[in-house]
């Protein structure tokens, strides 16, 4: 990731562009640097229904417009809403790239929120907050959310909640955007065969009569983490459980470390010593994760299994001796570098995809101001020592921090 450009305009958006020769296809997208963590508590749900509001009017379309016009030439046009970002973007043949940026400027800065649609749209958000309540996968991740950060926005569900939903009204959303829209924290993403010159001759085109924007909203840091441990019943089959914890921020430098240990735990491999142990070894579960994920000032590391009741206590004991192995037993040689290379791996993989690469490249600016070379990253990896590992292993893995929400059969 060495040959990428950025381009400011002078109204504060930027414009980032990586050339890639060998594609047919355009990827490009707006992220917003506003989320859910920046609602107030009468505004929960509000970033997520904003994201679902921008594909149904805008000062010079109407809904069946916007969601057929890349439709038509073969492309996709989508959106998503997390607790720090809000993304409306589109994959095209690049021929049609002028056509996605035209689409995805007016969806992003010219809509109207008609409250006839606001009104429909309520619907289908409940109907959505019910599906993820309906699988209790989805639920007690969310439900996890809230025993990390307890009464703080990163705890709160994106969705909101049925009283705040049911609420909104057109004026609610104008305000927000009004309230949010900050020029300087908007970046326009973009990875194609394309030129820069052409991609900044039609940024400028779309981008440059938009009025400068800059609300200032601060972010509130979440502080003091306690251990929480908590058993619900639920009209379910399996048990669930999620044992994890509050970790590094995106900008630690313990972050590209934990992560390696995260992968080598509970990791996207079928050869994770989770997976090997428990699903594997003993056949008590379908799958069994571990994931870290990252926000601006903290992050959250959990586990995540479901398995019968009868064997929940066997599990647990076996997660738990995991991690013990992981603070007492330092890695071997051959260990650490099939860890280091299978990460290494994955990380390269993952910019084979220019739709992954493109939503990277854009949250990497806002969030850090800068992109990382993969070389760069392979060189932080490679430099790894077994010590640093089982440190980081002790400071995160101490049973004394680690909080556990379980959701148990209610028969």
């Amino acid at each position: 990731m060495n040959d990428y450009d950025i381009h400011t305009l002078p109204n504060g958006i930027r414009v980032i562009h990586k050339q890639v020769t060998n594609t047919k296809i355009s990827h490009c997208g707006f992220i917003l640097d506003i989320g859910s963590r920046d609602e107030q508590p009468h505004q929960l749900g509000m970033a997520h229904f904003w994201e679902h509001l921008a594909f149904k009017g805008t000062e010079k379309r109407k809904a069946y417009h916007i969601l057929t016009r890349l439709d038509a030439v073969g492309g996709d046009l989508n959106a998503y809403t997390t607790k720090e970002k809000i993304c409306f973007h589109a994959s095209v043949l690049q021929e049609h790239f002028e056509k996605a940026l035209d689409l995805l400027t007016d969806i992003t800065f010219h809509s109207i929120f008609p409250e006839k649609e606001i009104q429909k749209e309520k619907g289908v958000i409940l109907e959505e907050m019910s599906m993820y309540l309906d699988d209790p996968a989805d639920a007690i991740a969310d439900h996890f959310d809230e025993i990390i950060y307890p009464n703080h926005p990163l705890g709160m569900n994106i969705l909101g909640t049925n009283v705040s939903v049911s609420g909104f009204n057109r004026q609610n959303f104008l305000e927000f955007v009004q309230e949010h829209q900050n020029n300087e924290r908007i970046i326009f993403s973009s990875v194609s065969a394309l030129p820069l010159a052409k991609v900044i001759h039609l940024a400028e085109k779309y981008l440059m009569d938009l009025p400068k924007k800059s609300a200032q909203y601060n972010r509130q840091k979440f502080e003091g983490f306690k251990k929480q441990e908590l058993t619900l019943y639920k009209p379910i089959t399996q048990a669930h459980c999620i044992i994890g914890t509050e970790s590094y921020p995106l900008s630690d430098d313990k972050r590209l470390p934990f992560g390696v240990l995260v992968n080598l735990l509970g990791g996207s491999g079928m050869n994770s010593r989770l997976n090997m142990t428990l699903r594997e070894k003993y056949g008590l579960v379908y799958g069994i994760e571990a994931n870290y994920h990252t926000f601006t000032d903290s992050g959250i590391f959990s586990i995540y299994f479901a398995t019968d009741k009868s064997n929940l206590e066997k599990c647990n004991m076996l997660v738990m001796k995991e991690l013990s192995k992981l603070k007492n037993e330092p890695l071997g040689t051959l260990q650490l570098h099939r860890a280091k290379q299978q990460i290494m791996g994955q990380l390269a993989m993952s910019e084979e995809s220019n739709l992954s690469l493109m939503l990277m490249l854009g949250k990497s600016m806002l969030d850090l101001g800068k992109i990382d070379a993969l070389n760069t990253i392979f060189e932080e990896i490679e430099a790894l020592s077994a010590s640093q590992l089982m440190d980081i292993a002790n400071e995160m893995f101490a049973e004394d921090r680690l909080s556990k929400l379980v959701y148990l059969p209610e028969n």
